[in-house]
């Protein structure tokens, strides 16, 4: 074993490991920054596993996170500020605004703000935002691109003016080029490229309705939905609603296009009444066999199990496409009930976990036929 993995092993175990050897002086700080945080834990405690001695600590959540910044790589941070806030529920992580001019965002900050925003004054909230809007912009940049190109069409073989990297036709490029190759050079030059055209598809209109259930275990789903939700805003064929649901329904169509606004303004917590919500979307209907409804949930129903099933049978009936979408955390990982999944399956509504990026290609294969 070589000596950084006895230092590793030293800081995993703490105290009860000192018979390892010393800690070196950087060691030494990575310790107290895992003692700051990790030894206010009883269970490690009673284990004797990175237990704390009896002071208290001087270091201040300001200082820790410095400190871990500069100590630890940057996946590290992230699982130290997320246990922090969701283990230890040290809130001034995101609620003090000395730590949030400062703090680097990241998706597991994210979540701590929506579950904490409801303790934030004004002031602290405005700095909060900087959080949701940083994170938000990257996952737009991530999801965009995908759900895009699922509404793009085709790439055809007819020509095209327009020039997109992805739709590069290097063959007819190289044969329209042959007489620029320098055998010299051993370089062929490209004096005009050439690209494929794609394929229109149908526009005629559908309705897309994400039924999201904002309890307390679904704050990745919520993220995920308020910015597919705005990815598919304003694409050709598509009217998107997004609709909120604890065991109260809350529509927030008219804050689709502006994901930020919209997280804001979410309440993450309470029981659940899916039922309620099913039936609000089947409310929004206009056309039935024109529309899908999307409902992203864990399906551990709070309401009447039986009028929920009969409401999506309902809804299957007319034409209306129901899909059913497992809880996904952040690690795109299924958490649902299994028992209530299998009750909608069987009246017509597949459910089945999937990333943003498929529910996009479906509803784009739907659009299009």
């Amino acid at each position: 074993m070589t000596d950084s993995d006895l230092e590793r092993w030293r800081l995993v175990l703490g105290d009860p490991a000192a018979a390892m050897g010393d800690l070196g002086p950087e060691a030494i700080r990575r310790d107290a920054a895992l003692r700051w945080l990790y030894g206010r834990d009883d269970e490690h405690a009673k284990r004797d596993v990175r237990s704390g001695g009896d002071g208290a600590s001087a270091l201040t959540t300001v200082d820790w996170l410095g400190d871990i910044t500069r100590l630890f790589p940057k996946e590290t941070v992230e699982r130290l500020q997320r246990d922090a806030v969701e283990i230890y529920e040290i809130t001034d992580v995101v609620t003090d605004p000395e730590v949030l001019r400062t703090i680097e965002p990241n998706p597991g900050l994210l979540r701590a703000v929506l579950q904490t925003k409801h303790l934030m004054n004004p002031e602290v909230l405005r700095l909060a935002r900087r959080i949701v809007e940083a994170v938000v912009r990257d996952l737009m940049a991530k999801m965009a691109t995908e759900v895009r190109a699922a509404f793009t069409g085709t790439r055809a073989r007819k020509p095209s003016r327009w020039r997109q990297a992805r739709d590069f036709d290097v063959t007819r490029t190289l044969r329209a080029n042959l007489g620029h190759y320098r055998p010299d050079e051993r370089r062929l030059y490209i004096e005009t490229p050439h690209f494929f055209s794609r394929t229109r598809k149908q526009v005629d209109q559908w309705q897309v309705i994400l039924l999201v259930d904002q309890s307390g275990s679904m704050t990745d789903s919520v993220i995920h939905s308020a910015v597919t939700a705005a990815c598919l805003w304003g694409l050709p064929g598509v009217r998107t609603h997004l609709v909120a649901f604890d065991t109260e329904v809350v529509d927030l169509t008219s804050d689709v296009d502006d994901p930020v606004e919209l997280l804001m303004k979410v309440q993450l917590g309470g029981g659940t009444d899916i039922a309620k919500a099913v039936l609000y979307g089947a409310g929004l209907i206009e056309q039935p066999r024109r529309a899908i409804v999307a409902l992203i949930s864990d399906f551990y129903e709070g309401g009447s199990e039986q009028t929920l099933v009969r409401a999506v049978r309902d809804l299957v009936e007319q034409g209306t496409k129901v899909l059913g979408l497992a809880a996904l955390d952040d690690q795109a990982n299924p958490a649902y009930d299994r028992a209530t999944a299998q009750k909608l399956a069987n009246v017509g509504a597949p459910v089945g976990a999937m990333t943003p990026g498929r529910l996009a290609q479906f509803i784009a294969e739907q659009v299009g036929r």
